[in-house]
């Protein structure tokens, strides 16, 4: 226990240096070089010559030598502890300037050569085989020296004498076996430390003299005391405490790993009660033996704090009233009694001066202080690690504590029902860590008004009530490790400003949580089974709104649980659309479409007479698939006609008394369908053969044809020709005018048309139809090819 002490402390001293180094380094996996437990037999060759920190403890080195640090010119701090190293030069480090921490305990060294040394500012030679102190006399130039670790079987007042002048803050001395035969009692008395560790021999009987009251002392600890065999009741070890009263500045002593009978550790207790020391702390007691009634008296004693840790009793046949009877009535202001399995503590006697209890990691129940009054100046109260149930009892318990402001009831067995209907706290509690304890929802039913700090992680909880008193003081919650599905609201909690709410059960957090608690600043809700589906979405986004600071583990420990295609995604790299998480925009963004193509549709079917369209379009399709099955010769014949006449039967009249006789009789062949239509087709099937077989389509245009729907027909199909689409053979003959409002809007290729091409103006005057004749047949003019009969 000793051995971890003195590491713990040489732990402490290091990462001090090594932050301060790497503070003023800017790449420090470059100079810290770590090789401990390597199983090196020496100091390896290939470290860098830039190295600051050099860790080789707890190998198999046997010798250091000049040339294994030569090139280490940089380095400030040397770990050699736990090595076999039985020799050693001080001379070795004369080419290291810069070493400044220089740790050697664990080894096996029994002699040392002195030369001019680097100036330390801590050495180790503690835990070694020395017989005498290893001071060297060029000891006495580490004018920085702050920590001394040293180790002997022999001590000398003389060996002291040249670090005498030097202030060393700490000195840590390990006496070794036989230690105590050549005993000088004054042989420490020259040290000036502020800080001495004395470790004596492990399991040896205490029947030392030395005098440990070194004048310079602030801070005295005392390892490895066992006086179990002493027939005058630990007489050595009570006589070396009853010395310190020569000291006046000792104000704090630590007893560690002793071993002792009850009447001497109460007569320790005692003895130390009457001096000037004010910090008292035994650590590693081990018991034995019966406790005689006695009386303690508490008067003047200079001791504010007494702490008493990890105790073990082989004999359970003493009266435990007599401890708890002289415990609870002392005079102090802290008192630590922890791992001590300590079943119960009395009620002081009147009125206690006690600030600071801790009774932490006991035996204690429910019925601790029951209706005790006596500790109204009491502050802060640790009852954690104890076998505490109900918490009824607790609050029942601080009520007469008018001053308790702190209380840790943490990893208890606490649970509360709602129903015991006792729930008044002590209104001057701040502090509450109910942590680790089997309580659910129903705890909020019950926590003190005034509470600024509650810690309920570890617990039970899946939900928060919505009817409970406001806390409107709290402003640190931990709600860590529980079955929260949700983030609390602050109504509440009006100031809050710092939450723990990671490891629950929290899958889609409320997205107005910033917005409720205004005066957050510190939240901490990751290592959640976040399911990341569009109720996430806003939540992100709220956090992208805050500082970083203020979301702890943002982005790392906030991922994806589902589904499992983002498991493990970071949220932060989770994105989803706006479209596909709003129903209302996706319902609109899919319906606006439909109304406008079935506007748009209904337009065209009443406007644009899309049905009749439409039946051309599937007449025309139909014919084209039968024209695809006739022979390619066939489709390949020469013009039959000069001309198609298109008209209206109220234009019949016309076209037979003027348009016939005055093309025929220039021998132009001219299709009509009363007489070229043939018997079993379709009117669409002969529509479409006769322009075919025509050079030119003549539309004779009139009010007439534009009423006439087959005559739309043949306009249509005359200007979507399936096998002559680049040729231009349409020939508009407007017979009389037609004016633009009555065609009908089914036409709009007539209008398109007439807009577009010229068309031949039937005149009125007889003296013009020369000219229009002679036009018409150049436009129809051409060499047909003579048919076979």
């Amino acid at each position: 226990m000793t051995k971890t002490n003195s590491s713990i402390f040489r732990f402490a001293i290091i990462f001090m240096l090594i932050l301060q180094i790497r503070i003023q380094l800017s790449d420090e996996s470059e100079f810290f070089v770590d090789r401990s437990k390597a199983g090196l037999t020496h100091v390896p060759k290939d470290v860098s010559p830039k190295t600051t920190i050099l860790d080789i403890s707890q190998n198999y080195i046997s010798e250091l030598r000049t040339s294994d640090i030569l090139s280490l010119s940089k380095l400030r701090i040397l770990i050699i502890s736990h090595n076999r190293i039985q020799y050693l030069d001080i001379s070795v480090f004369k080419f290291n300037p810069e070493l400044e921490y220089l740790d050697l305990s664990h080894n096996k060294l029994g002699k040392i050569s002195c030369h001019p040394t680097v100036n330390l500012k801590h050495l180790d030679l503690s835990f070694n085989a020395f017989d005498a102190l290893p001071i060297c006399e060029e000891f006495g130039n580490m004018s920085q020296l702050e920590f001394l670790g040293l180790s002997a079987t022999q001590l000398q007042k003389s060996s002291v004498l040249p670090i005498a002048h030097l202030h060393i803050s700490k000195v840590l001395l390990v006496l070794g076996d036989p230690y105590g035969e050549k005993e000088d009692s004054e042989s420490l008395q020259d040290l000036n430390t502020e800080s001495l560790h004395i470790v004596f021999p492990t399991g040896k009987e205490f029947h030392f003299i030395l005098d440990v009251s070194i004048s310079t002392a602030v801070n005295l600890e005392l390892s490895n005391i066992k006086c179990v065999l002493d027939d005058n009741g630990c007489s050595y070890f009570l006589n070396v405490l009853s010395k310190l009263q020569k000291n006046p500045r000792l104000s704090s002593l630590t007893l560690n790993n002793i071993e002792t009978a009850w009447d001497s550790f109460i007569m320790i207790l005692q003895l130390v009660w009457h001096t000037s020391i004010e910090y008292f702390s035994i650590k590693n007691v081990k018991l034995q033996g019966y406790l005689g009634f006695r009386d303690f008296d508490y008067s003047n004693t200079s001791l504010k704090a007494l702490s008493i840790q990890q105790v073990v009793s082989d004999v359970f046949s003493f009266p435990q009233s007599s401890i708890y009877k002289i415990f609870s009535n002392m005079n102090i202001q802290n008192f630590t009694v922890s791992g001590t399995h300590m079943v119960h503590m009395l009620c002081p006697s009147q009125t206690s001066p006690f600030l600071y209890l801790d009774f932490s990691n006991n035996l204690l129940t429910d019925t601790l202080f029951r209706d005790c009054g006596k500790l109204t100046q009491l502050e802060t109260l640790n009852l954690k690690m104890n076998q505490l149930k109900e918490l009824a009892n607790i609050v029942h318990m601080t009520k007469e504590m008018k001053s308790l402001q702190q209380l840790d009831i943490s990893q208890n067995f606490l649970r509360y029902d709602e129903n015991e209907g006792n729930c008044s706290w002590t209104r001057s509690l701040l502090s509450l860590n109910m942590s680790s304890n089997i309580l659910t929802d129903s705890v909020f039913r019950c926590l003190p008004p005034r509470v600024k700090v509650l810690h309920l992680h570890n617990n039970r909880i899946r939900s928060i009530p919505k009817q409970i008193m406001k806390l409107e003081s709290l402003q640190e919650l931990n709600l860590a490790f529980n079955s929260l599905t949700d983030l609390p609201g602050c109504g509440t909690f009006s100031s809050l400003s710092i939450l723990i709410i990671d490891y629950n059960s929290i899958s889609n957090p409320s997205a107005d949580f910033f917005q409720s608690c205004q005066n957050i600043r510190s939240i901490k809700a990751g290592n959640n089974p976040f399911q990341c589906t569009c109720e996430l979405r806003e939540f992100i986004q709220s956090i992208g709104q805050v500082s970083s600071d203020m979301v702890k583990g943002w982005p790392d420990s906030y991922k994806c649980d589902y589904p499992e295609s983002y498991k493990g995604t970071q949220l932060k790299d989770f994105h989803v659309s706006q479209l596909s998480c709003n129903t209302a925009l996706l319902i609109v963004t899919i319906v606006v479409p439909v109304l406008v193509l079935a506007v748009t549709v209904t337009i065209l079917c009443i406007y644009l007479d899309l049905p009749w369209y439409l039946r051309m379009v599937c007449q025309w399709t139909q014919t084209r698939r039968r024209a695809r099955n006739v022979p390619l010769e066939e489709l390949q014949r020469t013009l039959q006609f000069h001309a198609f006449i298109s008209y209206s039967g109220h234009d019949s009249t016309w076209v037979k008394n003027e348009l016939l006789p005055n093309l025929e009789k220039e021998d132009i062949r001219i299709c009509l369908h009363e007489r070229n239509f043939v018997a079993g087709k379709s009117i669409v099937e002969n529509i479409i053969n006769c322009i075919e077989k025509s050079y030119k389509s003549i539309f004779v245009l009139s009010p007439n044809f534009v009423q006439s729907e087959w005559c739309h027909y043949e306009l249509y199909f005359a200007h979507h020709n399936l096998f002559h689409e680049t040729c231009d053979n349409l020939i508009l003959i407007l017979l009389e005018p037609i004016p633009r409002y009555s065609i009908p809007s089914s036409y709009h290729k007539l209008k398109t048309l007439m807009a577009l091409r010229t068309y031949l103006e039937w005149p009125k005057e007889k003296s013009k139809h020369g000219l229009f004749w002679a036009n018409l047949r150049a436009a129809i003019n051409i060499k047909l090819m003579e048919q076979s009969k």
